[in-house]
């Protein structure tokens, strides 16, 4: 989202005072104080091309009409000005900083730095010039040193407001918030309608968890400036994560209605709509940031998202290629990629952009699971086991993953070590009635149908209502020779299920091995 991370104040505009000169007053006061850049330049060129003119006030006069050239963005006439007013006066501390501005604004970094040190070093109490190398040493992502000149400015200064907001967005920059937030304040002490202050202490708040202070920051911003479009997202974004995701879609539609071209706005109002449900209106709003930038590879990514909620695959799949295309870099977009041909039963495309997602983001834990599935149903369980192994170490307290590795172990006739994976998911999640029932199935096949009785009984207190359960437990107890328990399971398991021809077949054996035929070769009704 855009927004100014620093602010430099009303400086280096002030022109230094001129000795006697050759020009008349008005012509200077054209020069130097004209509204328009135009008119300024005429007037200070007239005074330059006097040839009786002092060093000193040619020196003023390309001062001034390199102001006029960087406001019109002529930044390299600006540039050539400012070198000449510094050729006519060596200690000219303002043009120093002036040409620092300058090349700042064109990216010549290093040689801002250089020419405010230079201001610097000729005025040591130049405030400004320490807040204007702050500012490059920020975009030079050197924090340290931009806090330590903003520091300086403010010792200078004390009532610098823009030396203490841009210490503020450096400290921000450091994760440390309690200081931003401390900056960001001073900030509107001394300027309490500064907007970008309170939005600025909104987002750190938020980023705190302190969302309800981020509203009331973000509310005070609007109160200042109603037409504040980034105001309005950012406390939407606060509302969503309050859960008001209605207040959230206000804000947005009312950034939108400010700025009918703020992408940001779109994007993020159909994330709220999507949220609820809305995924044609979703649709809409990521349409829209496409419409406006066709390079936004997150609008493509969460379109497709939206896409695939609502069944379109081939919508879907168009989109996370366009996203990738945009940004190979997006894991994500290979990740819903791939499930939507994991869904469509395409594996081989699914594993191709799992593994693809994991060469870009090695510790993506969910990517690993879903490869490993397929590599399961694919009948690969050494494969399926070695991405089970790498969840499990990125997230070693997930129950349902060793539950999964327990499956491919058992497939693999390694019952020892299923055993142990559905004892661990068990002892992670005593509440896992899966892991009670794969474990109880690893007993069962060990004929120790004690134990798988147990793990059964387990399961189903845990969940009563699980048909397959029952239908296994009767298994143990038929094996157990406990024919009356077994049928009662099985019947349970039709009632709860009762159009599962396996059941009656198990509970017809049952009957048999009672000797009772009539009611082993019974049929209630057809299942078919």
């Amino acid at each position: 989202m855009p927004h100014r991370a620093a602010k430099m104040s009303a400086l280096l505009l002030v022109v230094s005072l001129r000795a006697a000169s050759a020009a008349d007053q008005d012509l200077w006061d054209e020069c130097t104080h004209a509204r328009d850049s135009d008119a300024s330049i005429a007037a200070c060129t007239t005074i330059l091309q006097a040839a009786d003119e002092t060093p000193a006030n040619r020196a003023i006069a390309y001062y001034a009409r390199a102001g006029a050239y960087k406001t019109k963005r002529e930044y390299d006439q600006a540039v050539a000005d400012y070198t000449k007013a510094i050729e006519a006066n060596a200690h000219y501390t303002d043009a120093f900083a002036g040409r620092g501005i300058v090349y700042q604004i064109k990216g010549d970094n290093d040689d801002a730095i250089a020419d405010y040190t230079k201001a610097i070093e000729i005025n040591p109490r130049y405030a400004n010039a320490y807040v204007g190398r702050g500012m490059v040493y920020r975009l030079k992502g050197d924090s340290d040193h931009a806090i330590a000149d903003y520091s300086q400015a403010i010792e200078i200064n004390p009532r610098y407001a823009a030396a203490y907001f841009n210490r503020g967005s450096a400290f921000e920059a450091k994760g440390e918030r309690d200081r931003a937030i401390a900056d960001f304040t001073k900030a509107i002490e001394l300027t309490p309608e500064d907007v970008e202050a309170y939005v600025r202490r909104g987002v750190v708040r938020q980023a705190t968890g302190d969302a309800s202070g981020a509203i009331a920051d973000y509310s005070k911003a609007i109160e200042i400036d109603p037409r504040n479009a980034e105001a309005h997202v950012r406390r939407g974004m606060a509302h969503r994560i309050n859960g008001d995701g209605d207040g959230a879609i206000l804000d947005y539609s009312r950034a939108i209605e400010i700025d009918g071209r703020y992408a940001v706005a779109y994007l993020n109002r159909g994330i709220a709509l999507q949220a609820k449900g809305d995924h044609d209106l979703a649709i809409a709003d990521y349409s829209k940031v496409i419409e406006i930038n066709p390079q936004h590879a997150d609008a493509y990514y969460d379109r497709a998202v939206a896409r695939r909620q609502k069944g379109n695959r081939e919508g879907a799949i168009a989109d996370y290629t366009k996203a990738i295309e945009i940004n190979p870099a997006l894991a994500d977009a290979y990740v819903g990629r791939g499930i939507v041909y994991q869904t469509a039963g395409d594996r081989d495309r699914a594993i191709a952009d799992y593994s693809k997602a994991l060469e870009l983001n090695p510790r993506y834990s969910t990517v690993y699971l879903n490869r490993g599935n397929i590599f399961a149903a694919k009948g690969d369980q050494d494969r399926a086991i070695a991405d089970y192994d790498k969840v499990i170490e990125i997230n070693p307290q997930d129950a349902a993953v060793y539950v999964r590795r327990g499956i491919a172990y058992r497939l693999k006739g390694n019952g020892d070590s299923a055993i142990a994976d559905f004892t661990k998911a068990i002892e992670i999640n005593p509440n896992d009635a899966v892991a009670y029932s794969y474990r109880a199935s690893s007993f069962n096949a060990r004929r120790d149908q004690d134990r798988a009785i147990a793990d059964f009984t387990k399961a189903i207190e845990i969940n009563p209502h699980d048909a397959d359960i029952y239908n296994n437990r009767g298994i143990a107890y038929r094996a157990n020779n406990q024919i009356d328990r077994a049928i009662a399971d099985y019947s349970k398991a039709i009632e709860i299920k009762p159009r599962t021809a396996n059941t009656y077949y198990n509970r017809a054996a049952a009957y048999r091995a009672k000797n009772d035929i009539d009611r082993a070769v019974a049929r209630p009704h057809r299942l078919d």
